[in-house]
């Protein structure tokens, strides 16, 4: 909901696209610079300590946007510096919440567990950015942030309730340290499935810019106002929640590498219909293409690096992910912002969908074997949950 309200609050202050890329740039540092350390933190201490802290930090960076909007004092640049410090609480927060998942349940879940983890947070993400429209329309710019800031309440409340979880910590652990992030990197170097995975998740995300231009094609292509914004910002979460309840059904998914790929695929191709489209029903149904395409792609990759990660590994090897993963949106940020200010919007868009296709097609030709993965192949040990 606040991410979708960033947008557009960012484009009210200043309509130039290039403005609505910084919020990329202000992402992009923070994640490269604290997710490694986050990493080994996750490795090193309880992680749910760590998301403790993490969501208090979130609950009070929203709360100052929602008081500085209300009695404006808010700037782009006020919006620019408390995104860079949540994208510090991020870097911490994401090694820890993703290990957590293989610590609740066993292994031969995870798959089921992560499409319907996938699917509950789309829905959150198919009701906050509908409703983000409507309250801005209805109420103000700063309810959105006050309604951000007191759903943290339940976040933590659930982080309570889940009392405490066994995890792995090897004896041999060097704690937060540079030895501890060096062994988390040449796990990843030596696991070609994995590292690929992420090449590829970096790829298209760094060229999906049609989520970044989402106000621009909103208010000067498709001609329409703010809560038509919200339900088009809804429809990626709509074609995400659709795919992951099919995925949470399926008792075992196999020819796991071709369909993730045949996803990026897929997604690179509604990309381009979306910029090329003047219709916003047309407009609609690509974007929830997308999201039901990243819903297969991420539901995959998410179960290959868990799987193939022990337990004492997997905070520092999701960092170096949430690098790829954070790291390609917001560095796309940048350059659909760049190419939309040189080119138009569409062009951006348009442009971006060949990027992901072209993208994939290298990785295919560079890991042959990611095409091959099946999903059946031998799981590590190492995890509390086997």
């Amino acid at each position: 909901m606040q991410l979708w309200a960033l947008f557009w609050h960012i484009n009210q202050l200043n309509d130039n696209p290039i403005a609505l890329g910084g919020i990329g740039a202000a992402r992009i540092l923070p994640i490269i610079i604290f997710s490694l350390i986050g990493g080994a933190l996750a490795d090193t201490v309880d992680r749910r300590k760590v998301m403790f802290v993490t969501q208090g930090i979130a609950t009070l960076l929203a709360l100052t946007l929602g008081l500085l909007t209300q009695f404006g004092h808010v700037t782009i640049w006020h919006i620019y510096l408390i995104t860079a410090i949540q994208a510090v609480a991020i870097a911490f927060d994401g090694p820890s919440r993703q290990a957590l998942i293989p610590n609740l349940i066993p292994k031969i879940d995870l798959p089921n567990a992560f499409s319907m983890t996938f699917t509950s947070f789309q829905i959150g993400s198919v009701l906050g950015p509908a409703l983000s429209g409507f309250v801005i329309a209805l109420a103000s710019q700063q309810a959105v942030y006050y309604f951000n800031a007191f759903s943290f309440v339940a976040v933590i409340l659930a982080l309570a309730m889940i009392g405490d979880v066994p995890q792995s910590i090897s004896e041999k652990s060097a704690g937060v340290s540079m030895e501890s992030i060096r062994e988390g990197i040449g796990f990843i170097r030596g696991k070609p499935i994995i590292f690929s995975s992420m090449m590829l998740d970096f790829v298209a995300t760094f060229f999906a810019s049609a989520n970044t231009l989402m106000p621009i094609i909103a208010v000067s292509i498709l001609k329409v106002g703010v809560v038509e914004y919200g339900y088009l910002s809804a429809a990626p979460a709509v074609g995400a929640v659709l795919v992951a309840l099919i995925i949470s059904q399926v008792k075992e998914l196999r020819r796991q590498g071709p369909l993730f790929l045949i996803g990026v695929v897929v997604f690179g191709f509604a990309t381009i219909i979306f910029g090329a489209t003047r219709s916003f029903i047309v407009a609609w149904l690509a974007i929830a293409t997308t999201g039901a395409a990243d819903g297969v792609s991420t539901i995959i990759r998410n179960t290959i690096r868990q799987l193939q990660t022990p337990d004492h590994l997997r905070g520092r090897m999701t960092s170096i992910n949430q690098i790829f993963f954070q790291g390609g949106p917001q560095l796309g940020e940048i350059e659909a912002g760049t190419v939309a200010q040189l080119f138009g919007a569409p062009f951006a868009v348009i442009s971006g969908g060949i990027g992901c296709i072209l993208g994939t097609i290298f990785i295919i030709w560079k890991w042959p074997n990611l095409m091959k993965y099946n999903g059946d192949e031998p799981m590590l040990a190492g995890s509390p949950a086997d």
